[in-house]
């Protein structure tokens, strides 16, 4: 029997980004909120994904730098690497924003966290750890796990994920990373400038195979200047202990292997069926606009959804479908999704790309970055900052290759989504130097360029010499 105190106004199922962020939002809310997670909060990215990732990143950067430093004229003499402190670093990054997720920090909050199971057992009941809870809406927030693909073999050594490389204890020696996409690159380019022998492995022909053929163009550069073999067009066929097989007869040794072959949504052991929540023809649960399942009761936020598994979209979803669970709004998903890739350098993208906007006939505005004065003074010029613009003069899309150029994607993000046009953008004073420079400098680009016309050009021209007569007269 179900006591009216175990009725919820919002069960959240999964304590990751889209759970920990939908629970707040219902909580501030005013709603009585339940949290269940079966391992820990904070979900992958705290654990196993954007926190380690990054801090592992911030080492291979380091390094790098250090090893370049004599461009620049500094002397560093030999660089050498301790794995062990490069851990300790990562485990430091993650302890330090784990308060900010743990079960403490949702309970002050006004979230009740019940660490176990969930499983549904109807259309608004739920069994949490065996007891029987009621909800007027659910959350379902539980995720995707990387997907390692059915390659022969491949049970038969320890492969490694994004979830168990951070457990790696030694520095391997050659390291072969199965997937060519973000994840794959970003890696694959730390563990090359930490020491690592690394070898990518994809099937597709280049790198980063959603981007800008341009962007992969200049990543692919770096990953090979950084000492990275790359195995394209080529995917792993069988795999022995120490060997991987290729399609192409070739072999790659390697001490571990590393899947970055993509990601599943957790959908399992949840109860969906019995629930009435469907499933996508990809296996993700299938919700509309506003987040809702095909159970009006249930939502879904996050990775579990099949949406880009990134950790930004996670978040906005989770508060999307916590206010319209509690508050029955119908909030929809903003469309505009930026996107960036940690590689060195990184590839920020959002809304049409260069190569969309040239089948639809709209315009691109590229400014290289070998112009902008800060990418001079530091001495990386390699990379790009494009814009895509409508026949109304509107930003509807851009690339930006560099140093940081996800700190520039905000405000690129921001003016599509607000219909902003060149001129807005121009008109603006930015701070100056800043590899945003380019940004700006496309924009003025796109405003000048419309003065080009031999019409508009005459005109301007008369205007500017009956004005001058007017004055002359005074």
């Amino acid at each position: 029997m179900v006591r009216n105190s175990d009725v919820w106004d919002l069960l959240v199922i999964g304590g990751g980004t889209a759970g920990l962020v939908g629970a707040h939002t219902a909580a501030a809310l005013g709603a009585r909120t339940m949290l269940v997670e079966q391992a820990r909060t904070g979900g992958d990215c705290l654990w196993t994904g954007c926190v380690p990732s990054k801090a592992l990143l911030a080492a291979a950067t380091a390094a790098a730098d250090a090893r370049g430093a004599s461009r620049l004229g500094i002397g560093t003499g030999n660089i050498t690497v301790d794995f062990a402190r490069v851990r300790a670093h990562v485990h430091d990054a993650i302890a330090a924003i784990e308060p900010q997720d743990s079960p403490e920090s949702l309970a002050a909050a006004g979230v009740h966290v019940a660490l176990g199971t969930a499983v549904l057992t109807g259309r608004d009941t739920a069994l949490v750890d065996g007891r029987p809870v009621r909800f007027r809406a659910a959350l379902l927030a539980t995720g995707a796990a990387p997907l390692v693909p059915p390659i022969e073999g491949i049970d038969t050594v320890e492969a490694l994920t994004s979830e168990t490389l951070w457990d790696v204890e030694e520095l391997p020696h050659r390291l072969v990373v199965l997937g060519a996409g973000p994840i794959g690159c970003e890696l694959g380019q730390a563990f090359a400038r930490l020491g690592s022998e690394v070898t990518l492995v994809d099937g597709s022909d280049r790198v980063l195979g959603p981007e800008d053929a341009d962007a992969a163009a200049l990543v692919d550069r770096a990953l090979r200047r950084d000492g990275v073999r790359l195995r394209l067009g080529t995917e792993g066929t069988r795999v022995e202990p120490g060997l991987l097989h290729l399609d192409d007869g070739g072999t790659v040794p390697f001490d571990r292997l590393l899947v970055a072959a993509g990601r599943r949504p957790r959908t399992s052991g949840l109860g969906l069926d019995v629930a009435g929540v469907d499933l996508d023809e990809h296996g993700a649960v299938a919700t509309d606009g506003s987040l809702r399942t095909s159970n009006p009761r249930v939502f879904a936020a996050g990775d579990v959804t099949g949406t880009p598994f990134f950790t930004h979209v996670s978040g906005m979803h989770g508060s999307i479908a916590a206010s319209n669970a509690v508050l029955g709004l119908r909030r929809t998903v903003d469309p505009v999704v930026p996107r960036v890739t940690f590689t060195s350098p990184e590839v920020a993208s959002v809304g049409v790309s260069p190569a969309q906007a040239r089948e639809r006939g709209l315009t691109v505005r590229r400014v290289e970055h070998a112009t902008v004065d800060r990418a001079v003074a530091e001495g990386g010029t390699d990379g790009f900052t494009s814009l895509v613009v409508d026949g109304r003069r509107r930003i509807v899309g851009g690339v930006v290759v560099g140093p940081r150029a996800g700190e520039t994607l905000g405000e690129l993000t921001l003016a599509i989504r607000k219909g902003l046009t060149t001129a807005d953008l121009a008109g603006t004073t930015h701070a100056y130097p800043t590899y945003n420079d380019a940004l700006v400098d496309a924009a003025i680009e796109d405003v000048r360029a419309r003065l080009t016309p031999p019409l508009v050009r005459g005109l301007l021209r008369a205007f500017v010499a009956v004005r001058g007569r007017l004055l002359d007269r005074r």
